[in-house]
């Protein structure tokens, strides 16, 4: 099994979230939240601030942990054939922008960042790391755990 720490930014204001457009090698694009792997010795924390930075070229501060989550990918599942089932555990934070200005990222696999209406998430192709997110920032479980996320007629675990 593979394994990645991840966080990710849940980023909400005036009734919208800041999606990005995630354009892999390999595979169709599809809309997720600003964040990604936690490197070695680095805190969630300081990923989740990095990462807003590199996908879409904003400031950001965490203003809380909103939970974390852990999924098992299986085999068959996953996005690239042959590859073994992989966990991704993922920590959620609720993030202000403070400055800077949307923009791809540069050499990298984020070819857009948009402000989205809440209810317009519904209709996009997504990540179910969107949903997650939204769940967390809406319910603040006592836990901060979510249940697996109906996406697209698909149970996400």
């Amino acid at each position: 099994m593979s394994f990645r720490l991840a966080a990710y930014a849940v980023c909400i204001e005036g009734g919208r979230v800041l999606l990005a457009r995630h354009v892999p090698p390999e595979g169709e694009s599809n809309w997720t939240l600003p964040g990604g792997r936690v490197e070695h010795a680095e805190d969630p924390f300081d990923a989740v601030i990095r990462e807003v930075a590199e996908e879409t070229g904003c400031d950001a501060v965490v203003e809380r942990l909103l939970g974390v989550d852990s999924r098992v990918i299986p085999a068959a599942e996953r996005a690239v054939p042959g590859g073994p089932e992989h966990q991704n555990v993922g920590v959620f934070y609720q993030v202000r922008i403070t400055g800077g200005r949307l923009r791809h990222e540069p050499n990298g696999e984020i070819a857009e960042s948009v402000w989205t209406p809440i209810p317009d998430v519904a209709d996009l192709p997504r990540s179910s790391l969107v949903d997650i997110g939204l769940t967390l920032a809406r319910s603040r479980p006592a836990t901060g755990h979510v249940a697996p996320v109906t996406v697209g007629g698909l149970i996400r675990h």
